[in-house]
């Protein structure tokens, strides 16, 4: 599925719920469907700048794909990985370089969530560009 089918599928579902709270429960459920993450990730080198709570983001290159994992010590903003995670993962480099779009303006994240969180899932998305275009500088060798 392209990144910009998954977040018309991840809008969609937010567009369900009528009211801000709702939809603010329903981010935090997502959250708990995060992979566990491993405590060894939780160091400095993984966490995302920009960020409010602590996140951490890694990235593993497979079959041609970029695949992202992720978790925070908050509960909301572990759904907010959930999301980040679940439209860039498992692209490829060229898909994930060459998509420009925000994300917070389409899912209209920006109405239920504070602007240091939207800072955080701005910080996600540079850090999953840094990873695509490392990728790409390592294949180009």
């Amino acid at each position: 599925m392209s990144i910009e089918n998954k977040i018309l599928k991840i809008k969609k579902d937010l567009e369900y719920f009528d009211d801000e709270l709702e939809k603010y429960e329903y981010i935090i459920d997502l959250g708990k469907k995060l992979d566990t993450f491993d405590e060894s990730y939780k160091i400095s080198k993984n966490l995302v700048h920009g960020c409010t709570s602590q996140v951490w983001l890694l990235c593993q290159y497979k079959n041609g794909k970029l695949i992202f994992i992720g978790n925070s010590d908050a509960i909301i903003v572990r759904g907010l990985v959930y999301i980040i995670l679940d439209i860039f993962s498992n692209n490829t480099i060229q898909d994930l370089l060459d998509i420009d779009v925000d994300v917070l303006d389409e899912l209209n994240l920006s109405e239920i969530i504070t602007p240091n969180r939207q800072s955080g899932v701005i910080g996600m998305i540079r850090k999953i560009k840094e990873f695509s275009l490392k990728y790409y500088l390592k294949d180009k060798e």
